[in-house]
Order: structure tokens, then C-alpha cells, then sequence
């Protein structure tokens, strides 16, 4: 069994998989892997994969350095599925990469969009021959609202949950309709640009947040929030083949 580590801006996520089945994922602090013992008594775990995108903290090195197992820390030097042709892969995010493979590994042969709603929002592109091209990043909805209220003296900071009305009856619902709705018709004009290029373009939706999208668009969006897990296992079991 594997053991996955996703320790990304807000939070670390570790998952366990039997071959390619996802048996138990948990939440937890992104500067202290405090279920990585339970996991690995729980389970008869052989490999362990762990990507980042801060930079790992002594407490997370000591917790690693504990477990006799080997470790694989994803860089952008490590071999992966696809082919990478990102003119910087030293700055490429390895939860963006890892997306991009767990996309290409569920839809092989297909034209795949990959947006990932997190602290920031980003799209991905990977062609049906298995070449990843790079992609756009954006601020994410709470990183859209903190840069508001930031910003702007009067503005309150709000949360994302209440009210959602086309247009703003209140300061509140005039933020939260401007960023929930602004990110869904940012979204929604990606695919239509990439439809024109990629008719048969296939969408993943990954990430904690959920947006609503025209009736149209729904049919070629799949929904995995685990699609970063996914692609980390697939790119763990990859690497132990070789």
C-alpha cells in the first residue's frame, strides 16, 4: 500500500492507497504530519510519496526521518508519466503537476483542462498525447476576499457562505456575488476558449471550492477533488516500477 502527503498552502492532506484505490484520506496541519504514525501502524504501507508547496518544516523532517520506509520527495527532477514541457519546471507547483497526472492517468487520449480552486486557481492543460503545455495561475476565492478587504479601507472581509444573488443588495452579497460569480464566468471562459481550439476538451474541477456552471459546459466536467492524491500515487507507482 502507498501512503500519499499533500501538504499544500492551508492544509496537508495524507492518503492511503491499495494499488490504485483510495482507502482512507485525513486533513490535518500543513507544519506537522501528527497521523503519519496512526497511518503507517494502521496500514502495511511500502512506499511513501510526499509533494509540497511550502517548504517542509523541521518538525515534518524529524517525522519523516522516524519512519523506515522509503520516502519519495517529489521535484521537478523526478521522472513522471507525461511529458513536462514547462520552460521552468524548477518553479512548476508539484500539486499542479501532480493534477495534470492524475488527470491524464483517469482520461488517457483526451484533451484535458484541469482547474484546481484552492488558495490560488489554476488551469492546466495537457494534450491527448500526453503533453503537459503549463497554465495560468489566479487568486483563489479567500485570497480574492482578503485582497479586498486588504485593499480597499471600507470593504469588510467576508466568508464565502450566505447569500448569492446576481447582483449585490448589500456591501456583503456585492462581494461575495462579485468573487464567487467573477471566478465562475473566469472558469467557464477558459473551457469555451480551449473548446475552440479542443473540441472534444474534457474539464477537471479539483480543489475545496464548488462553483455552479451553464447547463452546456456541466456534461464535460468531472469533479474529483482528489485529483492531486490520485496523480501523487500515480506518480509514486510509476517511479517504484522503474
Amino acid at each position: 500500500m502507498n501512503l500519499v502527503i499533500d501538504i499544500g498552502n492551508t492544509v496537508a492532506k495524507l492518503a492511503v492507497f491499495d494499488k490504485e484505490e483510495m482507502v482512507e484520506v485525513l486533513r490535518g496541519s500543513n507544519h506537522s504530519l501528527d497521523y503519519l504514525p496512526m497511518l503507517c501502524h494502521k496500514y502495511p504501507i511500502g512506499h511513501i510519496i510526499i509533494a509540497s508547496v511550502i517548504s517542509l518544516s523541521n518538525t515534518i523532517r524529524r517525522q519523516l526521518k522516524k519512519i523506515d520506509l522509503p520516502i519519495l520527495e517529489l521535484t521537478y527532477e523526478t521522472p513522471v508519466p507525461i511529458r513536462n514541457m514547462y520552460k521552468t519546471p524548477k518553479t512548476l507547483g508539484m500539486d499542479r503537476l501532480a493534477a495534470v497526472v492524475g488527470a491524464n492517468y483517469l482520461c488517457p487520449d483526451k484533451n484535458l483542462l484541469v482547474v484546481d480552486a484552492g488558495t490560488a486557481l489554476t488551469y492546466e492543460f495537457i494534450d491527448a498525447q500526453g503533453c503537459y503545455w503549463g497554465g495560468n495561475i489566479s487568486p483563489g476565492i479567500y485570497t480574492r476576499f482578503k485582497a479586498l478587504n486588504a485593499c480597499c479601507d471600507k470593504l469588510p472581509l467576508i466568508e464565502k457562505g450566505g447569500d448569492l444573488p446576481e447582483f449585490g443588495y448589500s456591501t456583503e452579497t456585492a462581494i461575495r456575488a462579485g468573487v464567487i460569480k467573477g471566478i465562475e464566468f473566469e472558469i467557464m471562459g477558459y473551457i469555451r476558449l480551449m473548446q475552440k481550439k479542443y473540441p472534444d476538451l474534457l474539464v477537471f474541477l479539483t480543489g475545496g471550492d464548488k462553483f455552479s456552471f451553464d447547463t452546456n459546459l456541466k456534461s464535460i466536467i468531472f469533479a474529483d477533488r482528489f485529483l492531486v492524491l490520485k496523480g501523487l500515487n500515480r506518480i509514486l507507482n510509476y517511479n517504484v516500477k522503474k
